[in-house]
């Protein structure tokens, strides 16, 4: 199976609702809104030719400088076809919000967990939304790019000791 043929199949299922993004490592990426993901992704495991049945990973990516500033993304395989395909939605910030994958994969349970704790994205739906790997008092999320990379306070970054 080529991605050319995954990508006329999904176009044609969905008129106007995928959008390809260019990617140099020859996997398929595609775009689709929040609306639509839940219907996406069920047509990708549930349809006969595809079978995109294992749910690999769920993440977020934060671009703070873009008007949709957080992606979340689904990477899918089909075991039977052996191909991949990526699946980008982006949303707005701060409170992002997209419907849950727990309705397609159970198993997107704890991905999607991670990536609330991790980026602050609410899935709707969820069964169990809390956090995972922070402690439950935390009120930041730390994959967020809203705080410096380096410390500002740090001595050994001062100017005055390097004659600057």
């Amino acid at each position: 199976m080529e991605n050319s043929f995954l990508l006329e199949k999904l176009q044609g299922n969905f008129p106007a609702k995928i959008v390809e993004i260019p990617d140099a490592h020859d996997l398929l990426t595609i775009l689709v809104d929040a609306d639509d993901v839940i219907d996406v992704l069920r047509f990708l495991k549930t349809d006969r030719e595809l079978q995109f049945i294992h749910l690999t990973d769920i993440t977020a990516v934060h671009y703070p400088h873009l008007e949709k500033e957080f992606a979340v993304v689904y990477h899918i395989h089909s075991l039977i076809h052996n191909i991949r395909i990526r699946v980008k939605v982006f949303l707005y910030g701060p409170n992002p919000e997209i419907p849950t994958a727990t309705v397609v994969w159970k198993g997107a349970n704890w991905m999607e967990r991670e990536t609330f704790d991790f980026f602050g994205v609410n899935f709707i739906g969820h069964p169990d939304l809390r956090r995972i790997l922070n402690v439950d008092d935390m009120d930041v999320f730390p994959m967020r790019k809203e705080y410096p990379l380096e410390d500002p306070n740090r001595v050994d970054k001062k100017d005055l000791y390097f004659g600057r």
